[in-house]
């Protein structure tokens, strides 16, 4: 049995996914002090470099290292970026795969690091399987979704065996083992529709799940316990850990932190009444045209209620937006709208999500259903009206409000690249919803929301699974 361990995680370069894997790590490696962790930090080549997580907050953790892989001498054209993202981020960390295997062949050299217990990797990353079967190393996914997701993954290649093909709008409902209900496929991720390498990308990655030695979730066994059960039921699923919900408790790990606005917006919120502000955030890659900005804002306008926006405007050229400029504001916005609303709203570009919703002003959250935001949302007992916008939002929308109760429905099936304007008489319909006193979703979101938090104490669900795991990595040794 060993006596230290070092394992090695695999992230891609975007925020959810690479936070919530640093903050795994660090629950792993604070539950069992054999565990230390190394951290493979990929760039993203389109745009200007930038920080996806804070490392200065990791000056505390003595076993837990990021080290940032070199660039790419030849990364994807950004052309595949706009056909499709997942395409793009799969074609980008297949180019970083000699930089991977190098940066592991030198821990395994290094005679100061403990033994290399194995490789956890992102479901984007999974190509990786290959380096660590190279290199004689275990290799399990840490998969940023819930269990639901989890599900259609593991089902893709049977349906590829059968089919073949991309999805159509038009091909009757899914059933999923993993799911109580039908699936329509207008909720599926928009890449098992794409030609444009997207339902590849998503075949590829799906054929590799079943190749590692265990999937851990994150998502808890009592938010989704028919999908858990279904998994044990198939004889075929590596052992599934449910160690959620992971999350960055203190809010600070986005690289987007800025002190002075964070302060704005804290304040702001210190002065209003308790439960009274919906609070309207789309992610990262959340972004809006004028036509729909100006409809959230009538809608907002005509809903009476107070709200707290964090807008952000797409960037040239369809890549990644950002906060719009103060000055050109009140351009796209309705005429006299501000004047109109005074002190009643507050739009800001960036907000920090987590401190946010734990705010107790907030009511309400608008969202675009990232399944870290949801996990935010519930461990607030926060009640969300769903917008999903793009990669698996949408499922997580239908799961939310068809399977479990927890969401208010708005949209189940937006896409944000079919540039449909939702109006403002739905978004306003939406506020109302949510920020019901007394409605039966907000009861449950609350009682979910105290067991999100039971389940990562000592004697919790997830809290046993993470220990069932670091049984499984001690006891077969790489």
């Amino acid at each position: 049995m060993m006596k230290k361990a070092k394992l090695v995680f695999v992230s891609p370069p975007a925020a959810g996914h690479f936070i919530s894997a640093v903050e795994f790590a660090k629950r792993l490696i604070h539950k069992d002090d054999r565990f230390s962790v190394t951290i493979l930090q990929m760039s993203l080549s389109i745009g200007p470099h930038r920080d996806i997580y804070n490392k200065s907050l990791l000056g505390s953790e003595t076993r837990l290292h990021v080290v940032d892989l070199p660039p790419v001498v030849e990364p994807p054209p950004a052309h595949h970026f706009l056909k499709c993202r997942e395409h793009y981020a799969l074609l980008l960390i297949e180019s970083y795969i000699p930089h991977v295997k190098d940066a592991i062949t030198h821990l395994i050299s290094d005679p100061h690091s403990p033994p290399l217990a194995g490789l956890v990797l992102d479901f984007f990353c999974l190509p990786m399987i290959d380096v660590a079967n190279q290199l004689g190393l275990r290799s399990y996914l840490y998969l940023t979704s819930g269990a639901g997701f989890l599900g259609l993954k593991l089902h893709l290649p049977t349906r590829h065996a059968q089919i073949g093909t991309e999805f159509e709008d038009s091909d009757p409902d899914l059933d999923l083992p993993s799911f109580v209900n039908p699936v329509p496929v207008r909720v599926l991720p928009e890449a098992v529709s794409n030609k444009h390498g997207g339902y590849a990308t998503y075949i590829k990655l799906a054929q590799r799940f079943r190749d590692v030695k265990g999937i851990i979730v994150n998502t808890f066994a009592e938010l989704e316990p028919y999908a858990i059960e279904s998994f044990a039921d198939d004889g075929e699923t590596p052992p599934v850990y449910t160690v959620g919900p992971v999350l960055d408790l203190g809010g600070q790990a986005h690289p987007g932190s800025d002190r002075i606005e964070r302060d704005k917006v804290m304040e702001w919120l210190d002065a209003q009444p308790e439960t009274s502000v919906v609070f309207l955030c789309f992610g990262s890659m959340g972004s809006f045209g004028a036509p729909q900005v100006r409809e959230i804002a009538l809608g907002l306008e005509r809903s009476g209620r107070r709200f707290l926006w964090a807008l952000r405007l797409p960037g040239p050229d369809g890549k990644m937006g950002g906060a719009p400029d103060p000055t050109k504001l009140t351009e796209i916005l309705p005429e006299g709208f501000l004047d109109r609303i005074g002190e009643r709203g507050m739009i800001c570009g960036w907000a920090p999500q987590m401190e946010v919703l734990a705010h107790k002003s907030i009511g309400g959250f608008l969202s675009h259903c990232g399944w870290n935001s949801i996990l935010e949302s519930l461990w607030n007992g926060v009640p969300t009206a769903t917008w999903p916008m793009y990669a698996e939002q949408q499922l997580n929308a239908f799961r939310l409000v068809k399977e479990l109760g927890l969401a208010v429905e708005m949209r189940l099936d937006y896409r944000q690249q079919e540039g449909d304007v939702v109006k403002a008489e739905e978004i306003e319909g939406a506020v109302r919803g949510v920020m019901e006193d007394d409605s039966m979703v907000r009861k449950k979101v609350k009682e979910m929301g105290e067991m999100s938090r039971r389940v990562v104490m000592d004697d919790g669900s997830s809290t046993k699974a993470l220990r069932r795991l670091i049984t499984d990595i001690i006891d077969h040794p790489s």
